[in-house]
């Protein structure tokens, strides 16, 4: 119940903001999808933040298993190899 609460929050303070912006809403679909990307990277600020928080590096190797494939929806390399071992192939590398 409290994502469901938070999701509507979060959408009133979207709207808030397209409201002061002046985007129609729904908004065309390009800024919808724009919007919607902004998200997805937004939402991957996060996790360096608290990793460097934590003391641990944040460096492109890292960025680019955790992150990137959250961004895209594309598997990361983890993913990638996981799945072919799981198909008996060996990880490209």
């Amino acid at each position: 119940m409290k994502l469901y609460l938070v999701s509507l929050a979060v959408g009133v303070l979207v709207g808030i903001i397209y409201g002061g912006l002046g985007v129609r809403s729904p908004a065309p679909p390009a800024v919808a999808l724009i919007g919607l990307l902004g998200m997805l990277i937004g939402e991957q600020v996060v996790p360096p933040v608290k990793r460097l928080l934590a003391g641990e590096p944040v460096n492109l190797v890292w960025f680019h298993r955790e992150c990137v494939p959250k961004i895209t929806g594309l598997p990361g390399p983890v993913a990638q190899a996981t799945k072919d071992e799981n198909k008996g192939e060996t990880p490209k590398a």
